[in-house]
């Protein structure tokens, strides 16, 4: 029975029993209802995959559901499905509560050939603090040396850190690199005589300075229980606090900072400059 408000068609012959499920849930009831009615040879794929290996993928990509098959041709996109041709080794495919799904490292190799540079790096990134072994994303990039975009999915795979806890992290990793800042250390402690401690995001040895990425998000991992957001925010600033007092220099940056590279890259430099006369 199909009543407004209570069950909405999602895909023909499957309906989801929420009207404003999240885009990411209603994409995964989406990849169900299609692995249950498309061919016995098609596997979960591309963003597909990634989203149920809980990868960053775009939600552009939670428009179509992605499926491969191991043909050489057939290709279509029909009825909100694409399916993919590609070979396809049986190491290459896994089971995800039921469904075929690429692998970790096939997904990611499929994704970093597919999407943007700073997509493919945070997906990557994801992948590695999920268990995605690099000595299998080499043989991937070789077994698929001759598809498009396997040049852009090797430079990928050279930028991953398993130390870039987030998307904002690995995008703002990023930056620096194409912005020729100096690599910092991730994911480094400091440690007071009062047990003091604090793990900061990004570290330059050389210039004492210390970079953190301030995504929304993290002020929610940070929430004790019975917190308020602004109680995290608070107990955040006093961390920044102490840091300084030990003598480092705190350079922060948001979501929007990431879109003005040269401008997050000036602030950097700006603070080693300052460092180095305090010196």
């Amino acid at each position: 029975m199909r009543q407004r408000g209570e069950i909405r068609r999602i895909r023909r012959g499957a309906y989801s029993d929420s009207a404003d499920q999240p885009l990411l849930d209603e994409h995964r009831l989406l990849i169900r209802a299609a692995a249950a009615v498309t061919e016995s040879d098609s596997v979960v794929s591309f963003g597909s995959a990634g989203v149920l290996h809980d990868l960053p993928v775009e939600p552009d990509a939670y428009r179509r559901v992605h499926l491969t098959r191991k043909r050489n041709s057939g290709g279509r996109i029909r009825r909100g499905v694409h399916v993919h041709v590609a070979p396809l080794g049986d190491s290459e495919i896994v089971d995800l509560a039921g469904i075929p799904v690429t692998s970790l490292d096939r997904t990611f190799v499929d994704l970093a050939r597919t999407t943007s540079l700073q997509d493919g790096v945070a997906i990557g990134d994801a992948a590695l603090r999920r268990g995605m072994d690099m000595g299998s994303v080499t043989d991937q990039l070789e077994a698929a040396n001759y598809r498009r975009g396997i040049r852009k999915a090797r430079r990928v795979a050279s930028m991953l850190d398993i130390r870039s806890e987030s998307v904002g992290e690995s995008r703002s990793r990023l930056v620096m690199i194409e912005q020729d800042l100096p690599r910092p250390e991730l994911q480094v402690e400091f440690n007071g005589d009062d047990g003091f401690a604090a793990a900061v995001d990004f570290y330059w040895h050389e210039f004492d300075v210390i970079g953190e990425f301030d995504g929304k998000i993290k002020y929610g991992r940070l929430l004790r229980p019975g917190e308020e957001p602004g109680d995290a925010v608070f107990r955040e600033k006093q961390r920044e606090d102490r840091l300084r007092e030990m003598g480092f220099i705190v350079v922060r940056w948001t979501w929007d900072d990431l879109f003005t590279p040269g401008l997050l890259a000036a602030r950097i430099r700006r603070a080693f400059a300052l460092a180095r006369r305090a010196h």
